[in-house]
């Protein structure tokens, strides 16, 4: 059975940093492309970083210069590290794998076939 487990997240002041964690499970994360997701009420989710099976990064320019993806493979772990957070940022942080795509990142969440159970990330201004 497929799992991505999330931790970290949690309050921080505005500026601060914070990294997320997705471990997965059942299946090996370095072959699919593996994207983070935020959501606020009201709001569809928003794409915004994804690291390719082949180990390219993509940022939205919300978060370019801010936040990192990273894969430790043998921790079949994916990381995404946040700093200078702003007030704008705060929403429920998930993270997505991607199963089927050959190449590159999609922003679009229909392309993602397993889900963490989201973060919530909270910046205190």
């Amino acid at each position: 059975q497929v799992h991505l487990v999330q931790s970290g997240g949690g309050l921080v002041q505005a500026g601060g940093s914070l990294r997320l964690s997705c471990a997965a499970s059942g299946f090996t994360l370095d072959s699919f492309a593996i994207a983070w997701f935020r959501q606020v009420p009201g709001m569809d989710r928003e794409g915004f970083s994804c690291s390719s099976r082949q180990g390219d990064t993509y940022y939205a320019d919300s978060v370019k210069g801010r936040f990192t993806i990273s894969r430790d493979n043998a921790k079949n772990t994916v990381y995404l590290q946040m700093n200078s957070l702003k007030p704008e940022d705060p929403a429920v942080y998930y993270c997505a794998a991607d199963l089927e795509s050959e190449t590159g990142c999609s922003w679009e969440d229909y392309e993602y076939e397993d889900w963490g159970r989201g973060t919530q990330v909270t910046v205190s201004s």
